[in-house]
């Protein structure tokens, strides 16, 4: 699919001029028709920022506490970290209790009692692998199906392959735990149209800034100087060649006209039961932040928003899932805030018939080492881990994925992915291919190239395997 636009078309579908109201116009958020039957409409990307450890979530290693304290065996090699060096490093044993939920049977960290209630509407992936284990690269990695910068994020091409079901929010929303260790490319269009790129959504009854019309400023008078801002910019757009942020800043005005209804009411939290509000946990020290966001993104897809992204920790002073020094206490910390708010996400997408038609993804950028950090210089310590990108875990549930399934395997200790091993292009791949799109057709032409997600990559067999 390689959808292009022209300026005039941006433009006038963007700002509804009554002048220019005969002519055929084409929206670039318009909704779109998938390359074939879909059976996800919209997207929940979790992401826990800092890369959580599989050894103390979803991948049990008996073998690990087994070799606790030991150097690891030369038959399971070695790789390359970011701080510590592998061979140096003695192998750290898991201090977490697994036990087996549901009817699957799958095994759950103990700190996750909550959605390990949910495990059968789960399927996790524990052979996640891709080469990145410095954050910026594994979050570009993850996020951008490429390791540098410049390539657009996978919530802006599934807005470019399949627009919007809402025309007074938003398509891609994005909602923060402080600052990215990689700026905020993650989340920013690359070489697309900046019409495509994600809006960050903050706490409190004022989401977006600088929503609100000047003091009194009537919506008619705005109406009009939209129009006739609108009528001179495409003068300008005529004369120029194509200029893609200042048609989506075009857009932008007209979406903010409408967003200053919509987004108060959107932010607007009263209007939900106080056991919807329990539920997620909101009113609760620490789980009040995570679980407004959980709430507000059920709000938004709700709505019609096509790609949500929800972040669990930032570079400020709350941290993040970053386990270098404490891992066992930073991961217990972590998980207390998000728990209860992901579970109740989970039930309450499933109750309202949600979750049919939403794919929830959660992960982060790599997981943890199966040996210690052992580097306090450079802020390791020896009940840390270090970055490991060669084998971890992430979970898939909704739209269209069958739970209570484990699909992959990592070695012994966790350290390679080493049973159906899924790449980053072949998540992304998967992805696409649940929301209908053929991610070899998703293309777009850029410096004499088609580029697509996956790059020259990818396959859907996760896809085939979440839907069996």
């Amino acid at each position: 699919m390689s959808i292009e636009f022209s300026r005039r078309q941006l433009f006038q579908s963007a700002l509804g001029f009554p002048a220019l109201a005969a002519a055929a116009v084409t929206n670039p958020l318009v909704a779109r028709k998938p390359h074939f039957p879909a059976t996800a409409k919209n997207v929940i990307f979790l992401f826990m920022h800092g890369g959580p450890s599989h050894l103390e979530t979803f991948d049990p290693k008996p073998v690990l506490n087994q070799l606790d304290g030991k150097h690891v065996p030369a038959s399971f090699g070695s790789v390359q970290l970011q701080f510590s060096k592998f061979d140096q490093q003695t192998v750290m044993g898991c201090r977490r209790t697994f036990k087996k939920y549901g009817q699957s049977g799958t095994e759950v960290s103990d700190i996750f009692p909550n959605v390990a209630g949910c495990i059968d509407d789960i399927a996790v992936i524990r052979s996640m692998y891709h080469d990145g284990f410095t954050h910026t690269a594994a979050l570009n990695w993850m996020n951008n199906g490429w390791p540098r910068l410049g390539r657009p994020s996978v919530g802006s091409w599934t807005v470019y392959g399949l627009g919007s079901e809402c025309d007074n929010l938003p398509a891609f929303v994005v909602m923060l735990d402080g600052g990215i260790k990689s700026g905020p490319s993650v989340y920013n269009s690359g070489f697309l149209p900046a019409a495509y790129q994600g809006t960050s959504l903050r706490d409190g009854p004022s989401p977006i800034l600088n929503l609100k019309a000047p003091a009194g400023m009537s919506p008619h008078d705005q109406r009009d100087m939209l129009d006739t801002l609108g009528w001179f910019n495409e003068r300008h757009i005529e004369k120029s060649a194509g200029d893609s942020s200042l048609e989506a800043r075009l857009a932008s005005y007209e979406l903010a006209f409408r967003m200053q209804i919509a987004a108060p009411e959107l932010a607007d939290l009263s209007k939900e039961t106080e056991a919807t509000r329990k539920l997620y946990g909101m009113g609760d020290a620490v789980t009040s932040g995570f679980g407004g966001k959980c709430l507000m993104a059920r709000r938004l897809v709700e709505r019609g928003v096509r790609f949500v992204q929800i972040w669990s920790g930032g570079t400020g002073a709350e941290g993040d899932w970053d386990g270098h020094k404490e891992c066992d206490k930073n991961h217990v910390t972590m998980a207390a805030k998000t728990d209860k708010p992901i579970a109740a996400l989970l039930t309450d997408l499933k109750s309202r018939g949600l979750l049919d038609s939403t794919l929830v993804v959660w992960g982060g950028e790599f997981g943890r080492t199966p040996v210690t950090d052992g580097n306090m210089n450079m802020g390791g310590g020896a009940n840390g881990r270090d970055h490991n990108p060669y084998g971890f875990s992430i979970w898939m549930a909704g739209g269209g994925v069958k739970g209570g399934k484990v699909i992959g395997a990592t070695d012994e200790i966790g350290l390679r992915a080493v049973s159906d091993p899924v790449h980053v292009h072949d998540l992304h791949a998967s992805m696409l291919h649940l929301l209908g799109m053929d991610h070899t057709r998703l293309t777009y032409g850029f410096q004499g190239r088609d580029f697509r997600l996956t790059d020259v990559h990818g396959d859907i067999g996760l896809a085939k395997k979440l839907r069996a």
